[in-house]
């Protein structure tokens, strides 16, 4: 028996990385899953984002659980696309019970100004917002309740000093998610809808060089005081936010709601 027995999650950004890994987390528990990813590379991203084959590494891994997975492409910046990858996975799953708005990018890649602000706000934020809006109604009409959970970043409880557009388009993003998330656990409360969001410090993803701290300082140094850890690590592990997750979307935090959980190895608290 698992936590999760008879829900299904859908999880955007699922490709790789926190995505994949909440899905597998997510899997053990007994959900099954509906995963989407854009599975391409956008402008205002240096790393190198996901592939279809990295999709369908999640889809092997969850259904090595024995779990059915619903897995689509899909730009979390474009709200009808979105939409009808959750209809496909409802179709063939039955249902929404969870709700991870995981996907995210991090500027830097060869874009101007107006590039990285407009497109790191779309994905980081107007993203969140798309996930959280296609899926609600089907929440509300299923009157079972449900978790949603937001991911921000310990940049969405900081103000680093900086004035690169990129990184300032990332902070105000992540601080826009939490703002959101307050504003839906409050709207959706009445119902038992859930909503908190997770505040990870780094995290050993392709996205943040797989956890080389060296590595980002080097294309972004003003950011050296703000991913320093009260403790003696440079990073955490996808599976480290998972765990919150999977916490925050079972029963056991049933009347959790309106919070954020820093998985961030004492990061904020050290300030």
């Amino acid at each position: 028996m698992g936590k999760l027995d008879g829900k299904v999650a859908f999880i955007t950004g699922a490709a790789r990385g926190q995505g994949r890994s909440h899905a597998i987390r997510l899997a053990e528990e007994g959900a099954d899953i509906i995963a989407v990813d854009v599975c391409r590379q956008l402008k205002a991203v240096r790393y190198p984002m996901s592939t279809p084959e990295d999709l369908k590494q999640t889809v092997k891994e969850v259904e090595s659980l024995g779990r059915r997975i619903v897995a689509r492409e899909a730009d979390v910046r474009d709200a009808s696309t979105l939409q009808m990858a959750l209809d496909d996975g409802i179709r063939e799953l039955g249902r929404v019970d969870i709700v991870l708005a995981n996907a995210g990018i991090g500027p830097g890649g060869d874009a101007t100004p107006d590039e990285q602000w407009d497109e790191v706000v779309d994905v980081n934020l107007k993203g969140v917002w798309n996930t959280g809006r296609v899926a609600i109604p089907s929440m509300i009409e299923q009157g079972e309740g449900g978790a949603i959970v937001l991911t921000s970043s310990t940049g969405g409880l900081i103000g680093p000093g900086m004035n690169y557009p990129g990184t300032l388009a990332y902070i105000a993003a992540k601080h826009g998610v939490i703002g959101l998330m307050r504003s839906w656990a409050n709207y959706l409360a009445p119902h038992s809808i859930r909503v908190n969001s997770v505040a990870p410090t780094t995290v050993r993803t392709p996205m943040a060089g797989g956890g080389n701290v060296k590595g980002i300082l080097e294309h972004s140094p003003e950011l050296a005081g703000s991913l320093l850890n009260a403790m003696p690590v440079e990073a955490v592990d996808p599976i480290d936010i998972s765990n919150a997750i999977a916490w925050l979307v079972s029963d056991e935090a049933r009347y959790v709601t309106g919070i954020v959980v820093p998985v961030d190895a004492g990061n904020v608290n050290r300030r």
